[in-house]
């Protein structure tokens, strides 16, 4: 008679033992009876299916009703049980006769692949089909080298929308209403908006500094941060021109920021990158968003800043000794006034520079669309 998990009405340990031993001895029984897969299939889970197993039964009928002074004990019984059962399921001699089989077959299958009918020996000291690993690409190899080096400065990367509102892109960022970014010749506005009030028109950003606005808008200072990402303006492709392009920009918010911090930061930058014996100099210029502004200058990695190489004038840097790289300042008042931020109390500086510009003088290239084409011969150069 197959057994039938019993309902307990006495949690003595007498008790207890007695329904343990009959459960043991009904469980050796019925492995023991089993002599085919389709029977070890039905053993198996008439003890441990969860919906009406007996380990599920068991679990009912003895633990949950147990008297709160009996939990403990029934609880122990019950957990040796599981762990009786398990192992008997496990050792049933089916399963290992099932590996087996297993076994052959799979190595019958492998020979009948190698060498058809023939019983031949396997050799395993020949190669394996290698699977070609792929490569990053250079744009993503030289934004991740660029962020790399401002992480180990302390800095965190920060991500933003692709489309954004002329409010981040240019609202807050001190653009006045009729500065020529915000003409359609520059910028690559969404269409159909025109209902719309001009600063929740939506447009793809042309550079990553609405992610600047963004951070500090949730953030207090102190704030250091990268911001890396894909940017687009409305500019004909050539060899130094893309309408798509990557940028990474930073910021760095807290007290007592100088002019003096953001050369130091950036000077090491430069050397992280192109080597230790370049050298930086900063020049005036203008942004909106940046009061001082200044473009960034490294010596000519191609002649030494002689301006002069081969015996003949550098042409990467027209004789000059000097290659114009990013764009940089001091945060503007009025930007952090947009985020709340005192500026009688804290201070910062921004900078961003075009990851195409850096990998173009890294890596030798001279037209930026071969970044863009997707010709593996170009890009396989970099795996």
């Amino acid at each position: 008679m197959a057994y039938t998990v019993p309902k307990l009405t006495d949690f003595s340990e007498p008790e207890l033992d007695k329904a343990s031993d009959e459960l043991r001895a009904a469980l050796k029984e019925e492995s023991d009876a089993v002599s085919n897969e389709t029977e070890w299939k039905l053993f198996r889970d008439r003890w441990m299916a969860r919906k009406n197993g007996i380990l599920t039964q068991i679990n009912d009928l003895w633990l949950k009703a147990a008297p709160p002074d009996a939990k403990r004990r029934v609880g122990i019984r019950v957990n040796e049980l599981n762990g009786d059962v398990e192992r008997q399921v496990a050792d049933t001699p089916w399963e290992y006769q099932t590996r087996a089989i297993i076994g052959k077959v799979a190595g019958k299958a492998v020979k009948a692949v190698l060498g058809g009918a023939q019983d031949a020996p396997l050799d395993i000291t020949l190669p394996g089909n290698r699977r070609p690993i792929g490569a990053e690409h250079p744009i993503i190899k030289t934004m991740n080298e660029i962020v790399g080096v401002f992480r180990n400065l302390g800095y965190s990367v920060e991500e933003g929308p692709e489309i954004e509102t002329d409010y981040y892109n240019f609202e807050a960022l001190n653009f006045p209403p009729n500065h020529p970014a915000r003409d359609t010749q520059d910028t690559l506005f969404v269409a159909n908006q025109e209902s719309k009030p001009q600063r929740d028109r939506l447009l793809l950003r042309t550079h990553t500094s609405p992610v600047q606005i963004r951070t500090m808008q949730k953030m207090k200072p102190p704030v250091r941060v990268v911001c890396p990402g894909k940017v687009h303006r409305n500019d004909a492709p050539d060899a130094t021109h893309s309408p798509v392009f990557h940028q990474v920009e930073g910021l760095a918010v807290d007290t007592n920021i100088t002019f003096c911090d953001l050369k130091g930061t950036l000077d090491h930058a430069m050397k992280a990158l192109f080597g230790s014996s370049v050298k930086t100099r900063f020049y005036p210029s203008f942004f909106p968003f940046t009061e001082p502004s200044a473009d960034v200058q490294i010596s000519c990695i191609f002649c030494g800043g002689r301006g002069y190489r081969d015996g003949g004038p550098c042409r990467n840097c027209k004789a000059s000794g000097w290659i114009e790289l990013l764009g940089c300042g001091m945060v503007d008042p009025n930007v952090l006034g947009f985020v709340d931020y005192d500026p009688k109390k804290v201070s910062g500086f921004a900078f961003g520079m075009g990851v195409e510009r850096i990998a173009i003088l890294k890596y030798g290239v001279d037209d930026i669309q071969l970044f863009f084409n997707g010709d593996v011969r170009f890009l396989e150069q970099f795996g």
